[in-house]
């Protein structure tokens, strides 16, 4: 079944969670849509990410929010198919591949703990990595970009390797190994290859899992918070289902905060990207008048004079930061149109 187009507002996706909120004051109480009763029964899902397919990585960076996102839309009823880059491509942005060739490569053996998750579903959560080149993917491929996988799927590649001559009716993407938020959303792979899907006229929602702060020595996301953002992820899609708010103006970009075990996430609220600089980059020479640079980067400070600072009042970041899941509608449409520019649209037309 594919889903009717639908020219959905920002007030209109907000009311897909106000429908639950709990009374004003409930303290950690929240919206909690991974409540919601709704199934995703005889919905084709197509699942990437940036993170790649792999889960090789002891700490889960390498894709362990995608299974665990294709785990919960399986057992909400969803046909899922993942095609997702072959290795990290984490901060590929919107990157693609314009010429050449690429390799789609089916996972045969699943990683631990999901093998089975999908059995019962047509497609039986099929798996595949997409590696740039003409030969098989292995170890030493250059992996495809997060829109490349979105749009081979798309564009022929779920007719030819999973038989969906129709469909896909939704792409999901992630859950990402980290919050897109704020200047991180020019970077991200995961919100990039969402906006891809909707330029390709199909829906589009972009999960992301917060860091855990009690780590302090490295960025690392807690199993659980992969956990609660699939949970979330399927139960808000099939709201959003269920009353017609799932169309191809915008991205719906997803962000769960961590929670101490135990918490339930304060509220689910609408938000925008926020203007916050959060990640100030870093190139180190190798060596004295070397070549060669580490890349590198650091979270801004507010005494850093390049880190610009928030200016929204709804930005997703600082929401995020309350302990609120936030929904934050991006287009591909990137034209400023905030009344600063009045001055300059002034000149354009004027020349005074």
């Amino acid at each position: 079944m594919r889903l009717r187009h639908h020219r959905s507002t920002a007030a209109a996706v907000l009311a897909a969670g106000a429908l639950v909120l709990p009374p004003a004051g409930s303290a950690n109480a929240g919206t909690d849509h991974s409540r919601h009763d709704g199934s995703l029964a005889g919905m084709r899902i197509l699942l990437s990410n940036d993170d790649s397919m792999q889960l090789a990585r002891p700490n889960g960076s390498d894709g362990k929010g995608l299974y665990e996102v294709r785990r919960a839309l399986c057992a909400a009823g969803a046909d899922v198919v993942v095609m997702a880059p072959w290795a990290n491509q984490s901060g590929a942005g919107t990157g693609a591949t314009g010429s050449g060739t690429l390799t789609v490569r089916r996972r045969t053996v699943l990683p631990a703990d999901y093998g089975r998750d999908c059995a019962g579903a047509p497609a039986a959560g099929a798996v595949l990595g997409v590696c740039k080149g003409a030969v098989a993917c292995d170890a030493g491929s250059v992996s495809a970009t997060p829109v490349d996988t979105v749009r081979l799927a798309l564009n022929g590649g779920l007719a030819a390797k999973a038989g969906w001559t129709t469909g896909p009716d939704l792409v999901v993407t992630g859950s990402n190994y980290g919050p897109n938020v704020a200047s991180v959303v020019n970077d991200s792979g995961t919100v990039s290859a969402a906006l891809a899907a909707i330029e390709e006229g199909v829906p589009a929602v972009a999960l992301n899992s917060s860091y855990d702060p009690t780590v302090t020595t490295s960025f690392e996301v807690a199993d659980r918070t992969y956990r609660q953002t699939a949970a979330f992820g399927a139960a808000f899609i099939a709201s959003l289902r269920d009353r017609r708010l799932l169309g191809t103006d915008f991205v719906v970009n997803v962000n769960y905060p961590y929670l101490a075990e135990g918490q339930r996430p304060r509220d689910t609220v609408w938000s925008s990207v926020g203007s916050q600089k959060l990640i100030q980059p870093g190139y180190v020479p190798t060596a004295p008048a070397g070549d060669t640079f580490t890349v590198g980067g650091a979270l801004c400070t507010a005494d850093q004079p390049r880190c610009r600072p928030e200016t929204k009042r709804d930005a997703d970041y600082r929401l995020l930061q309350q302990g609120n899941v936030t929904v934050t509608p991006i287009t591909p449409d990137r034209t400023f149109e905030g009344r600063e520019a009045g001055r300059l649209e002034r000149f354009v037309r004027t020349g005074r």
